[in-house]
């Protein structure tokens, strides 16, 4: 066995050599196979249309429905009170509450509900939409959401329990917290000079 200079660069070449066929075998493959299998496709538009859930807080993005909080109690109860209680008061400490909490955000015990922290009732829609209920989430018909939106509000005192919530009513509702945010304008680094 050698030991001096240059007795270990035959080592470094083998590990130099490793990497590159570890570096190519990870990147280069997978692209060199994806042609040969012709894996993956060009979405089509009616798929891109059908991922396209987003509602804005002005309604755009919302899709023709109604409902009102008569029709949405049921579905409530079904789908949401094992999580959030019957009246939506949530379970302590395991899901958040959905009612209550007006005058606290500003207590060192916030409680940030429907009706105290979230300023636009197409918001709440859109979160039911896309991620309620929680084990199956995106699985109610819009006409559901709206439904549930609308008990949800009424618990919270803000729409009556017959109000029929639509596409076009929805962004009409005034939340008790719409103007409660303010917009930041300090730079989000701070730079050094």
């Amino acid at each position: 066995m050698a030991f001096g200079p240059g007795a270990s660069r035959p080592l470094a070449r083998w590990k130099v050599r490793k990497l590159l066929l570890f570096v190519a075998s990870v990147f280069g493959v997978p692209v060199l196979l994806s042609a040969q299998y012709n894996l993956g496709r060009q979405a089509t538009p009616e798929q891109i249309q059908a991922a396209n859930i987003t509602v804005m807080t002005d309604g755009t993005g919302l899709p023709v429905g109604h409902g009102n909080a008569v029709a949405g109690e049921p579905v409530f109860k079904a789908r949401c009170a094992v999580c959030h209680g019957p009246k939506g008061e949530g379970r302590k400490g395991e899901y958040p509450a959905l009612v209550g909490g007006r005058g606290t955000l500003a207590t060192p015990k916030p409680m940030k509900t429907v009706g105290s922290y979230w300023p636009y009732a197409t918001t709440v829609w859109d979160h039911i939409n896309r991620a309620m209920p929680f084990n199956t989430p995106h699985i109610l018909p819009p006409n559901e959401v709206y439904a549930v939106t609308a008990f949800i509000l009424h618990l919270n005192g803000i729409i009556s329990r017959d109000e029929q919530l639509t596409e076009k009513t929805l962004p009409k509702v005034v939340m008790p917290n719409r103007n409660g945010f303010v917009i930041d304008t300090r730079p989000d680094i701070k730079a050094r000079r």
